[in-house]
């Protein structure tokens, strides 16, 4: 049995999602190929070759670019049998099927692929029969949506890009660090309404047996791996799961950093161990704040106020530990003074340095089974689903924040193209905000605090930006 493993994104990272499941099904015989398109180019010999061929779709970024290549994997193979798998499955299989799909694995992925290659293998059917000898729909037997306890095996990563051609970790005195990365657990307790893993795991999380991560880890470190990212969803939703791994891991790895995302909400319920993190090597948290509208916060159910942030701010500083926020600014309930609050509450706390600029400059999305569906004034003004961007759309009842947001991204993008600082490129934000609320009747508010001006220390941070 051939398959081929297709990922197209995932944050700069050598995907764990294309590593695991090979182990799998290696184990089980099949000859499998793995193709990162974000760092290599399509090769077709193998997919001529292939009998399944299957697409990870773990974020919209990444679902949106593999749509895109059923047509040319159908023009070379016919009899391929069409995979999608990862959190965004499920949640477009209308679509998904529409464009040639035959089975959608959801959740813990990696049993559905075992069983998928192995009921191939048997010759089951895969469709549906049909009088006058014409196929059916596809007969998938496995389950689209799996919360299923996984006993799982260490990822294999050959024939992978090498780790040094993914994203690398820039530290405050110019030097950088190969990364690796990989899962200690999937899902997540929490629903906050925005969030794309709700729909599938509703509210469970599943672990990474501590050997396998651990074991994982290692070989990333025999591989040229310097700093790991965890890539949970949330990292302490087992936090004696989470401490175990990187205590162990410091133990054998004392030189090794590493990051991970964790809610503010869980930042401040475990505080203690805040410190904890920096003695075991972490060179940065990333957390989810999202706004700095308390509103909002409760529209989003994100569980933390403003004043929860500032309060982890306050406490990361006095351990001497990097916290990199991250913001959907651009929602149907921002306003363009509530823009300039949230730049304001950067530029007076100094965190203009620790905020990615792209996270200035995003946009929320309503992705199919979204809990924002929930409120009425989202279903008021969200437009029928579209499925080729896999959202439903909304425009924001004041014209000039849409217009804000599309001129803050652009500045985000012509700065990275211009390598801009954090700071240079926060200012013309600043200014660009300003003009939009009309900053020429209030020349003091128009102007950039001086502070953000100062040159600071730079935080550890991933030299790929953050999308979705």
């Amino acid at each position: 049995m051939n398959v081929v493993l297709i990922s197209t994104y995932e944050l700069g990272r050598q995907p764990f999602g294309l590593a695991s499941p090979a182990a799998w099904l290696r184990a089980a015989g099949a000859r499998v190929h793995c193709m990162d398109l974000s760092r290599e180019e399509f090769r077709e010999e193998p997919v001529r070759a292939a009998d399944l061929v299957a697409f990870y779709v773990p974020m919209h970024t990444a679902t949106r670019l593999s749509a895109q290549l059923v047509e040319p994997v159908r023009r070379l193979n016919l009899r391929a049998h069409i995979c999608f798998y990862g959190l965004y499955a499920p949640m477009n299989q209308v679509y998904l099927r529409e464009l040639g799909a035959q089975t959608i694995l959801g959740g813990e992925f990696e049993e559905g692929l075992l069983h998928l290659v192995k009921r191939l293998g048997r010759g089951a059917p895969v469709c549906a029969p049909m009088s006058g000898g014409h196929a059916g729909p596809p007969l998938q037997t496995e389950p689209t949506i799996s919360l299923a306890r996984q006993k799982f095996l260490v990822p294999e990563r050959a024939g992978l890009p090498a780790l040094k051609d993914y994203a690398h970790l820039l530290m405050p005195d110019g030097s950088h660090r190969v990364v690796g990365c990989t899962e200690a657990s999937r899902g997540c307790k929490h629903k906050c309404r925005h969030c794309p893993i709700v729909p599938v795991y509703d509210g469970v999380f599943r672990i990474v047996q501590p050997e396998v991560v651990l074991e994982d880890i290692r070989r990333q470190v025999a591989a040229g791996a310097e700093h790991i990212t965890f890539g949970d969803a949330d990292f302490f939703n087992g936090i004696g799961h989470a401490l175990g791994i990187v205590e162990a891991m410091h133990r054998e790895f004392p030189q090794l950093s590493y990051d991970a995302t964790i809610k503010v909400e869980h930042l401040l319920k475990h505080a203690q161990h805040i410190r904890t993190l920096r003695e075991t090597g972490c060179a940065f948290i990333v957390s989810a704040v999202e706004s700095v509208d308390d509103a909002i916060l409760a529209r989003l159910e994100k569980g933390h106020t403003l004043a929860d942030f500032l309060s982890v701010v306050r406490l990361f500083r006095e351990a001497g530990l990097a916290l990199e926020p991250t913001f959907v600014p651009f929602t149907p309930w921002t306003t363009l003074e509530g823009y300039r609050e949230l730049l304001r509450v950067l530029a007076e706390f100094d965190l203009v340095e620790n905020v990615t600029p792209i996270q200035l400059g995003i946009r929320l999305l309503i992705p199919a089974g979204s809990r924002l569906l929930e409120l009425d004034d989202v279903r008021w003004m969200a437009g029928p689903f579209d499925e080729a961007a896999l959202v439903y759309p909304w425009q924001n009842p004041d014209a000039r924040v849409d217009a804000l947001c599309e001129e803050v991204q652009e500045i985000v993008h012509t700065s990275e193209k211009l390598k801009r600082g954090r700071a240079k490129t926060f200012a013309r934000i600043w200014e660009a905000a300003s003009a939009a609320a009309g900053g020429a009747d209030q020349p003091q508010s128009a102007r950039v605090p001086e502070r953000v001006l100062v040159s600071r220390a730079a935080i550890p941070y991933l030299n790929e930006p953050w999308y979705c």
